[in-house]
């Protein structure tokens, strides 16, 4: 699914040139349930902005598929982010004046789709993510846990390939937390590839693949 090889990317502040990503390789399959952790600085959110195609690598390749992020085109990647990729982030990013179903049809409004696919899309992902009794109520009117099950409904009414998670559950108690695991993983079982930039070892020990990243290297320490 994904291939990434010698991927490295360096930004400039002011006189110091830093080096985010160094010489990154990595193969991520259709279907893994992957965390990344490491220190703050590292490169964790970097390597999360390349996989979802909101960056381009200063060199190497980022490969989704057959799509190499570092050489598409805008409109390549634009379709890649609204039709492949799903995100959900530690904040919420619900409208607060929209409904549950609301906020999820906007999700789908980059697709083009008919009222009639919309409306079975949100339906669809709302019952996914166990608040299909909840569409017609507002963020103010839902707990911590059940607002981010709208956002992460959001993301998948898009039927993507991949979701990608940066810190999805940083704002919830550990209850929250463990209800949110529960989706994500019943999303993988269902084979959702799902990538998920993470703090928290309680979250990391749930996953099939734990990579750290550290002065901008991976280092897979699934087995350690």
């Amino acid at each position: 699914m994904y291939r990434l090889a010698g991927v490295t990317r360096t930004y400039r502040q002011r006189e110091r040139v830093v080096n985010a990503l160094a010489g990154v390789d990595l193969e991520i399959e259709q279907g893994d349930f992957v965390t990344i952790q490491g220190p703050t600085g590292g490169g964790k959110s970097t390597l999360l902005q390349l996989l979802g195609a909101l960056d381009r690598p200063t060199a190497g390749s980022v490969r989704l598929g057959q799509v190499d992020v570092a050489a598409a085109s805008n409109a390549e990647i634009g379709r890649l982010r609204a039709a492949e990729i799903g995100f959900v982030f530690q904040g919420f990013n619900l409208i607060p004046t929209l409904t549950a179903a609301e906020n999820v049809d906007m999700g789908l409004e980059p697709l083009g789709l008919g009222r009639d696919e919309r409306a079975t899309r949100v339906a669809e992902a709302l019952e996914q993510v166990g608040l299909a009794d909840r569409a017609d109520h507002r963020p103010g009117e839902l707990s911590g846990g059940q607002q981010q099950r709208v956002a992460i409904a959001r993301a998948v009414a898009k039927r993507p390939r991949v979701l990608l998670a940066d810190e999805p559950t940083g704002n919830l108690d550990e209850r929250m937390r463990d209800e949110i695991l529960a989706v994500l993983e019943g999303l993988n079982a269902a084979g959702l590839t799902l990538i998920v930039v993470t703090h928290d070892s309680a979250v990391a020990a749930r996953a099939r693949r734990r990579l750290r990243l550290d002065r901008g290297k991976v280092t897979d320490i699934t087995r350690r």
